[in-house]
């Protein structure tokens, strides 16, 4: 039997309430059935996959599928051969591998703290990231994205264990609340650190002006090869947490009842959330409304049952920013947008009506 908790919990057993929790969670999608969010999933992965193949085609320089077949397996060393194998393919594949990861990460915080606005800068992870990436080019003369892209994610992992610990400090421990709270703090205070940097030291940081921004044009293989172990681990913490975070779903006390243990999803959380927000930022810069958007995107089409949130969101979340990367090359030619300038014009209007919405008020 279990304690009354909100009184509609009494003479429940466990079995029934844990079942309960994700099962009849996900009943309110526009996809009521496994079956068809099943079939609906595979429909997105067929979506993503052309998507990443316009990634590949469409640009300045216009190429076809037999230019791609050529380079790799009838390589001549030509314009197009280099511009599909170091451009168009590392791009491509970095926004699969950033987009995944800012999603994930999305789903990881908004389940630890149960705030539907929250993304990767609620945490810390955007301002500590930008904070290594400023003194490894303003400090070190680190100018190249795989110099700092290691600092980058060291300040990410540093400043989400102080949000953290401030966060941890006082009674109840780490409560959404006061982890929203901390991160708002930390992230200012970092802010106001970097600016200080950047003023006094404007010449020697363009290359930290142009990662700030959030692009995927300067990706490269050797840093993809870099990021995709710290990504995958990040992953599968992530999908450890899974039936923790639809417990906690239904509040602390109540995930403690069905014998979740908190503090170990939260903090198990936060490590996730180091991996993927953090190397994911560390690679492209700090991509925003990718991390906050899709979740709930996801959450939409196949119901607040966080293993079927995740699945769609490492989905739709490549698919999105690719999307953004090829309107940026399309809309402002012969140049383009960094696709950071693209999802905030995209996402803000969807991030005033999450705000403005009631039914996403909670979790």
């Amino acid at each position: 039997m279990v304690t009354n908790v909100a009184g509609r919990t009494a003479d429940r057993p466990l079995s029934a309430l844990r079942s309960g929790a994700a099962a009849g969670a996900g009943a309110s999608g526009l996809l009521s059935r496994p079956t068809s969010r099943g079939t609906g999933l595979g429909v997105a992965v067929v979506g993503l996959a052309a998507m990443a193949l316009a990634s590949v085609l469409v640009g300045y320089q216009g190429l076809s599928i037999a230019d791609v077949h050529a380079a790799y397996f009838a390589y001549s060393g030509s314009d197009t051969d280099l511009v599909v194998r170091h451009l168009r393919v590392p791009r491509t594949l970095a926004g699969l591998a950033v987009g995944a990861a800012l999603g994930a990460a999305g789903v990881v915080i908004q389940g630890v703290t149960r705030n539907p606005l929250g993304g990767p800068g609620i945490l810390g992870v955007n301002a500590g990231a930008s904070l290594g990436a400023v003194l490894a080019i303003g400090v070190l003369g680190t100018s190249a994205l795989v110099g700092y892209v290691w600092f980058a994610f060291l300040g990410a992992a540093l400043a989400t264990v102080i949000v953290y610990m401030v966060g941890s400090l006082g009674l109840g421990g780490a409560s959404p609340v006061k982890l929203a709270l901390a991160g708002a703090a930390v992230s200012a205070l970092l802010g106001s650190v970097v600016s200080a940097i950047t003023l006094t030291d404007r010449s020697s940081l363009d290359s930290y002006r142009f990662w700030m921004v959030g692009s995927l044009a300067g990706a490269d293989m050797t840093a993809l090869w870099q990021a995709i172990p710290l990504l995958v681990v990040g992953i599968v913490v992530s999908v450890s947490l899974l039936r923790s975070l639809n417990a906690l779903a239904l509040g602390d006390d109540l995930a403690r009842s069905l014998g979740s243990r908190v503090w170990v999803t939260r903090a198990a959380g936060g490590v996730a959330v180091v991996l993927l927000a953090g190397t994911a930022t560390a690679v492209a810069g700090p991509i925003g409304f990718v991390g906050v958007a899709v979740p709930h995107i996801a959450r939409a089409i196949a119901g607040p049952d966080y293993r079927w949130v995740l699945a769609w969101t490492v989905v739709l979340a490549p698919l999105l920013l690719l999307g953004a990367d090829i309107i940026g090359r399309i809309v402002a030619r012969p140049g383009e947008l960094e696709v950071g300038i693209v999802t905030a014009l995209l996402g803000a209007p969807f991030f005033i009506y999450l705000v403005r919405n009631r039914r996403v008020a909670g979790l």
